[in-house]
């Protein structure tokens, strides 16, 4: 069920030293539903994350927070820290430290001076790494596991911060097929058990589709559509966006599925 908005963007106009490269965007996460924001490289689709996470300052417009639409940057980095928690698409990694301990990072803003005051916290940890399958992993070196590993502890210290908005930039990047699949089913049980409003950015336009309850298509930092995935997903789009062919097709699962054609690949996907 869709909930009310629990984070949202308006009228965001971002820049990098002093060029703009979004432009007027606007963007809602409401409880119990993933968004995905896809679009070309350089489409401001990250920077838009970014912003709406309070790391990148916009030039104009706003950030606000659930239904009373409080401003974001007003708040403290602690409250605003125990609403909203960010998967980064890189992160450094600790030598020597567990796996529990990495996790039990993302309960630093429930915790007083020394760690005091944060007696509900090992069980956020416990519950964070069973959903993510890290449990297994809990007493290894973090700086010992391989990258998908390490994207999924990541993963874990973001949930244990028990957050009523989740941001992820790129999640799935350098994982194998198992663990893209397993995310994206994190992402579902997240909005769909917890009511959980999630933010995504994917380049995977089938993985979009699968996923997401609604999809930010960008293009040269504007926001050139909003929808569901069949209403924003369409081939005429799509081709007019990433400068080639576009097939795009509902397989015998009920599922949207795109294709880019190039001069070597004609043949359009019907499943």
């Amino acid at each position: 069920m869709i909930g009310d908005v629990a984070l949202a963007g308006g009228d965001l106009t971002l820049a990098y030293d002093g060029r703009t490269v979004v432009h007027d965007a606007g963007i809602e996460l409401c409880a119990g539903q993933v968004v995905a924001l896809v679009g070309p490289n350089g489409s401001g689709k990250s920077t838009l994350l970014r912003a709406i996470a309070r790391l990148h300052a916009p030039q104009s417009g706003s950030v606000t927070l659930g239904a009373e639409k409080s401003d974001a940057f007003a708040l403290k980095p602690k409250d605003f820290a125990r609403r909203v928690t960010l998967l980064t698409q890189s992160r450094p990694t600790p030598g020597g430290v567990r796996v529990r301990d990495v996790v039990a990072y993302g309960r630093h803003p429930y915790r007083g001076r020394f760690g005091a005051g944060d007696p509900d916290g090992a069980a956020h940890v416990d519950k964070a790494m069973r959903l993510t399958g890290v449990d297994g992993m809990a007493e290894r070196a973090v700086d010992e596991l391989s990258g998908g590993e390490l994207q999924r502890v990541w993963l874990a210290t973001c949930l244990a911060q028990d957050t009523g908005v989740v941001l992820l930039d790129e999640p799935t990047t350098f994982l194998d097929l198992r663990y893209q699949i397993e995310i994206l089913d994190i992402m579902r049980e997240l909005a769909d058990d917890h009511q959980v409003a999630v933010g995504v950015v994917l380049h995977d336009l089938d993985q979009a589709a699968a996923v997401a309850d609604r999809v930010v298509l960008m293009h040269s930092g504007v926001v050139r559509a909003t929808g569901r995935p069949a209403e924003v997903l369409t081939a005429e789009l799509l081709s007019e966006i990433y400068g080639l062919r576009i097939d795009v097709v509902v397989g015998d699962d009920g599922h949207l599925h795109t294709r880019p054609v190039g001069r070597h690949t004609s043949r359009v996907v019907t499943a």
